[in-house]
C-alpha cells in the first residue's frame, strides 16, 4: 500500500465532518477512518461533555493537541476533527504536514438546524445557541480558511460532497 496524504476534515460542528468522514472511509479501502472526538474520549475515558464539565475546555484542547501530534505522523487516514481544532495554529500546521485539509462549511442557519435537537455539545450550552454558533464561526473562520479546499455542504447531498472532496484530493495527492 502506498503512503497517501491524509484527508482532513475541518469545520464547525454540524458541518458534516463525521458523516462525510465515514462515507469517504467506505469509498477509500486503503484508508483508515479517525474521528478525533472519539479518540479523545478513548484517551480521557470519558465522554466529551464530561471532559468539559469536569476538566474544562483547556484540558480538552490539550488532549486534542496531543492526538494531533501523534496522528499527523501517519498516512492513509480520513480524519474528522472537532470544530475548535483550528484555534491552535500548531494543529493546522501539523495536519498539513501529511494531509490535505478540507473546510466543510454551511450557513449559520443550516448549522443551527442540524444541531438544535442535540444536547451533547458543550459549547452550545448557551442561552442563545444560534448566536453562539455565529460567534464561533466568526472567531474560527480565519483559521478554517487556511484549508487547502473549501466545500460548501449547504443543500448538497452526501454523495455529491464526497465526490467533490475526492475530485479535489486527486488534484494534489
Amino acid at each position: 500500500m502506498d503512503d497517501k496524504k491524509n484527508i482532513v476534515l475541518i469545520g464547525m460542528m454540524g458541518a458534516g465532518k463525521s458523516t462525510i468522514g465515514h462515507l469517504l472511509d467506505e469509498k477509500l479501502k486503503d484508508f483508515f477512518y479517525l474521528d478525533m472526538d472519539k479518540e479523545i474520549e478513548k484517551l480521557a475515558q470519558k465522554h466529551i461533555p464530561e471532559i468539559f464539565a469536569q476538566d474544562g475546555e483547556e484540558h480538552f484542547r490539550m488532549l486534542e493537541h496531543q492526538l494531533i501530534q501523534k496522528f499527523s505522523n501517519y498516512h492513509n487516514q480520513v480524519i474528522s476533527t472537532g470544530g475548535g481544532i483550528v484555534e491552535n495554529i500548531e494543529n493546522i500546521n501539523l495536519l498539513k504536514k501529511n494531509g490535505v485539509i478540507f473546510y466543510l462549511y454551511a450557513k449559520v442557519d443550516t448549522l443551527y438546524n442540524r444541531l438544535k435537537k442535540t444536547n451533547d455539545r458543550p459549547l452550545l450550552k448557551h442561552p442563545n445557541p444560534k448566536e453562539r454558533i455565529k460567534e464561533l464561526v466568526k472567531k474560527r473562520e480565519p483559521y478554517y480558511k487556511m484549508a487547502d479546499f473549501e466545500i460548501n455542504t449547504d443543500n448538497k447531498d452526501l454523495v455529491q460532497i464526497v465526490q467533490e472532496i475526492l475530485e479535489k484530493y486527486e488534484t494534489v495527492a
